[in-house]
């Protein structure tokens, strides 16, 4: 009997310290209302993917739908953050995400009516592109002042248990529901789940931002955020390893549909399993991220996913069994998720308040912008090689990308240390060299 009341109080306090950014009103409204949201967008991205593969049979109009949907991020975002910066963020995610709806009931509408093209989608996802470039850098400066500063690391890892609980959740959906009533219900679906959040939003009560009466030329405080980015070392550094893992390990969520259906001979169904395998080693990543107590030791965990991410892409391009390929994709979802959320908490817990916008911006750009060039370029030498050589190429470079910034590691917590001290954010002992 003492033991188990032990290992309740145990597990409770588990759980307290999982979940404790729920505590804030506001970020409690900001969590439920992105779970509703993001498994519409998942049910949409793979809608999306399966249509435009049945329309052309191309990896490489596959890997353009995603170019198209990503490329204004890396052009864009860096111009829409400065506004971020400057204006209310609670006001932009209003619009830009009441937009996003629209973009989904449109697509849906297209789809209905029998008269969806490739063009439509390449049009559309530029679109939602040209949303995101302004609602990504909006949304990552926005929820971390929901909580308070202590907890800003448990407010990051559940921002990414909600994206990938609906990326396991999300695929799986819209497999069955592509299967049963096709493309055009996934579409409509993801265009009423933006309710989800758009009604969060509304019912938020937060302080009034203060902001200057005036400003400098955009292209001033465009410069600012760029001299601020590229001469910060850690920052540069960990910007850097993410443009990386962005042009080479990402794209494998894109090329998915190719690999189930070439290389495993599944449909839609096999598709969605697939893609909430990675979703769910994402969502055990994120949780096991949340239930840290500090933020020491990010670096070594960087490195270690980074490598991890590397071993099981070059595993996969091995693998033409489906069972196997979903026990790899766990474990490669798991160190994306690792990878991509300590670097995203390192670079919140680094950047000033007045320049978080900005910095978000390039991490918008490196983590979404940079990985259709990714799509492209591997797309591209598709045409003149297999499909698993390419997943091999990518997670040879992963692995490298590992070793590298394990050299350079001591080098950035030597810098990164004392700007955590300083803001009250407590560190780990210092690695080996």
């Amino acid at each position: 009997m003492k033991k188990n009341r032990e290992l309740f109080h145990k597990s409770k306090e588990f759980a307290d310290r999982i979940l404790v950014s729920l505590k804030f009103r506001n970020f409690r409204l900001y969590f439920g209302g992105m779970c509703v949201s993001l498994v519409g967008t998942w049910i949409q991205q793979i809608a999306m993917s399966w249509l435009a593969y049945k329309l052309t049979g191309s990896v490489l109009f596959l890997a353009g739908i995603t170019f198209m949907a990503q490329i204004p991020i890396l052009l864009i975002t860096p111009f829409a953050s400065v506004f971020v910066d400057r204006f209310n963020r609670h006001s932009i995610l209003l619009f830009t995400q009441s937009l996003s709806a629209l973009q989904a009931l449109l697509l849906a509408w297209l789809t209905f009516s029998g008269v969806i093209e490739i063009w439509h989608l390449m049009a559309l996802s530029l679109a939602l592109g040209l949303i995101n470039a302004l609602d990504n850098p909006a949304r990552q400066a926005f929820y971390p002042g929901l909580v308070a500063p202590e907890h800003l690391n448990n407010a990051i890892a559940l921002h990414s248990t909600i994206i990938n609980g609906s990326r396991l959740i999300g695929p799986a959906i819209g497999g069955i529901i592509i299967g049963i009533a096709g493309e055009a219900f996934c579409f409509f679906i993801n265009g009423i789940s933006y309710l989800g959040v758009i009604i969060a939003l509304l019912n938020m009560h937060l302080p009034p931002r203060h902001s200057r009466k005036t400003h400098p030329p955009v292209l001033t405080d465009l410069n600012e955020g760029f001299l601020y980015v590229t001469g910060h070392l850690p920052i540069r550094s960990l910007l850097l390893l993410m443009s990386i893992v962005s042009f080479f390990g990402l794209p494998l969520v894109t090329f998915i549909p190719a690999y189930v259906k070439d290389i495993l001979n599944g449909e839609s169904e096999m598709l969605g399993y697939m893609l909430s395998c990675i979703g769910l080693g994402s969502l055990m990543a994120a949780l096991g991220l949340a239930a840290r107590k500090t933020m020491g030791g990010l670096e070594k965990l960087i490195t270690i996913h980074t490598f991890l991410l590397g071993i099981s892409l070059s595993s996969l391009a091995f693998i033409h069994s489906p069972l196997l390929a979903a026990l790899i994709l766990i474990p490669t979802g798991f160190s994306i998720i690792m990878t991509v959320a300590t670097i995203n908490s390192l670079l919140q817990a680094l950047a000033d308040e007045d320049k978080r916008g900005r910095v978000m911006g390039y991490l918008a750009m490196t983590f979404t912008g940079i990985s259709p060039l990714g799509c492209m370029a591997l797309g591209y030498l598709e045409k003149y090689t297999r499909l698993p050589a390419i997943i091999l190429l990518a997670g040879i470079v992963c692995i490298l990308a590992s070793i590298t910034f394990e050299y350079y590691r001591p080098l950035i917590y030597k810098y990164s240390r004392p700007l955590l001290l300083g803001k009250g954010i407590k560190k780990s002992s210092p690695p080996a060299k």
